[in-house]
Formats: C-alpha cells, structure tokens, sequence
C-alpha cells in the first residue's frame, strides 16, 4: 500500500530485514541504502497513518479475500514465479482445479476473426476442462473471458488496479460474471486506479496462473508480447494462432510461430502439448462444436462450390461476419477456399 513499494522492494527489503515487522519497526536511517528518500517519507507518513481495521473492513464488505505467500490458499503455481505478488486480493473463489490453466491474450483492437477466434479458444479450452486466464482488457481478453463462459466454464482475470475498480468500465457487467464462475484477481490493494505501468507488471501474474499461453491475435507492438516474454521467463509454453499475413493484427502472432511458438488450430492440440489427458471422442466432439453462425454458413453449401458473394447473400450476414466465419471454419476443417474466392464444404 506504500507507494513507491511493489513486489521487488518489498522483496528487497525482506532480504535486508528478515520479517515485515522488522520492516515496519526500522528506522528512516536503516532504509537509506535502500529507499530513495521520496518513499522513505511515504513509508513515513504511512507508518504515522495506518490503521488496518477499516482496510479489514471495506474488504469484507465488498466480498474480497487476500492471500499471501504464508497462507496455503496462494496459487501455488505463482509461489515460484519472479517476484511473485506478496499478497493477492481476489473477488471470487480460487480452486486446485485452476491449476489447469490456460493463459489467453491479445490485441485490444481486433478484427472479427480475432473475436471470433477468442470466444471459441475460450469454450474449447473450458469444454476441455481448463480454466481460461486473461487480463479482462478489451478485445481478445474479454473474448475469452465471453467464450469460456458461453461454456460454463470457470476462468480467471487478473486485473491491473484494484478490484474497486471496473477497467474497461464497460465490462461491469463480465467483471460479475467472471468473479460469479471463477475470480478476479490483483495484487494491487483497494484504491489503485489503472494506471499504464501497471499491466505490463499484471502480466507476470497472467502468465504465472497458467500452464501455457496463448496469443491469439497481436500486432508487432501488442503489449500482449509481454506475456510471452514472462512465460518465457517462467517456463511456460507459448502457443499462436496464425492469421491474415495481410493484417498487421497478425504479425505479431506470424512472428511467434516463426520464432518456434507453437501453431495451434484447435483447443486440443494445447492439451496434448501440455500432455494433459482428455476424452477422446467427447472432448473431440466439444472441440469441433459449431456455433450458430457457423452452422448457418455451412449450411449454405448444399455441397457446391460457392464464390463468397453468394455465401454472404445466402447467409444474409455482413461480409465481415461471414469472412470471420469462413477463416473459423476452415481452421474447423469444415470448408476450403479455392482460388477465386470460392469455398467448397470438406466435411
């Protein structure tokens, strides 16, 4: 809560101290060789300030419990991780089940092949019995967040403000759901607003969570690459999804398969490079379910070979909804594109 003190000083000064009582009782002229002195005065006035009780309070008011490293309720999956959260707030329930995690990330700025991908990412992976992680911005993360849902699945976001706070304000509404079938997670306390340079720190906790990531659409520039470079860091594997070399949405993720990220197509192939066991024909079956949308364009083909204006009219869809579908259903395995902007159904 002392600003200027995050988890690498606050770990720093453990080191130095031994114990936060032993932290809390030194003096100013014991933290100059560690604090500058704009945090050594913060941790002053904080000192002067502090009373616990109506921070117990306002906690348990809004339904929030906090853990630490000491308490056996921690992820254990984040005990290990570099500098991991020293206390983690959480609206909602933690269970062991979520240490069968996969991570979800993305660009907040999509195109509807990134939407469409997310949301069926985010329900094969919870039809596969994996909890789905994501970080609740716009774009990719709340599609997955949606998808997983749509699943009554549980899934998890990692926020980077308190969990006072609604960020994007428009997921109000998510941000009930999620903590509803899973839990909404931060390691800053009550009164932090979202702040820039604090997402980039959140994603260390995105990418601790999970047993692998998995980055769905992100330009050259995505902040979601920062994930990657934590699970990197973490050991995590990291899975990409290719897209439209024509889309700067897509470079970033055509990047990481080229960099030996793995190529995935379907929620199962995940699993079996996480070596997780799964039913075959059921979980099969659930991997390969179609959406409504999807099945409607199917449906249009009657076994011919079809010019994707004819889809569109038949479909009375936008173009850009049947374009998403279409990409969606190839990567099904479900229809084939010819040259000429023909498609033809495969099965």
């Amino acid at each position: 809560m002392v600003p200027g003190i995050g988890a690498k000083r606050f770990y720093t000064l453990m080191e130095e101290f031994g114990s936060g009582e032993n932290i809390w009782k030194c003096t100013d002229t014991d933290l100059r060789k560690i604090l500058p002195l704009r945090t050594r005065n913060e941790f002053t006035k904080f000192r002067i300030n502090f009373d616990p009780e109506p921070r117990l309070r306002a906690l348990q008011k809004k339904g929030i419990s906090f853990f630490t490293l000491l308490d056996p309720e921690y992820p254990e999956s984040l005990r290990n991780i570099v500098d991991p959260p020293p206390v983690l707030y959480v609206l909602g329930k933690l269970q062991q089940r979520d240490q069968r995690a996969v991570a979800v990330v993305g660009s907040r700025r999509l195109t509807p092949y990134g939407r469409t991908t997310a949301e069926r990412f985010g329900r094969e992976l919870a039809e596969l019995g994996f909890t789905v992680i994501s970080g609740m911005a716009r774009g990719i993360d709340s599609c997955a967040h949606r998808g997983c849902l749509t699943a009554r699945g549980r899934t998890i976001a990692v926020l980077g403000c308190g969990l006072d706070y609604v960020y994007p304000p428009e997921n109000r509404n998510l941000m009930k759901r999620i903590a509803q079938n899973g839990a909404v997670v931060s390691e800053f306390p009550l009164g932090t607003p979202p702040k820039a340079g604090h997402f980039p720190i959140r994603n260390r906790i995105i990418s601790g969570l999970a047993l692998g990531v998995l980055v769905v659409e992100a330009a050259a520039t995505s902040g979601s690459l920062i994930t990657v470079d934590w699970a990197l860091e973490q050991g995590r594997e990291v899975f990409a999804v290719p897209g439209n070399i024509n889309s700067r949405y897509s470079l970033g993720t055509n990047f990481l398969i080229k960099q030996g990220a793995h190529l995935v197509q379907e929620a199962r192939e995940i699993a079996e490079v996480l070596q997780i066991p799964i039913e075959g024909d059921t979980a099969q079956s659930k991997a390969f379910k179609l959406s409504n949308d999807e099945k409607a364009v199917l449906a249009v083909f009657q076994e011919r070979h079809l010019h994707i204006d004819e889809i569109i009219r038949a479909s009375q869809m936008t173009s850009q909804q049947v374009i998403a579908i279409l990409l969606m259903l190839e990567l099904k395995g479900c229809v084939q594109q010819l040259p000429g902007k023909m498609f033809v159904k495969t099965r």
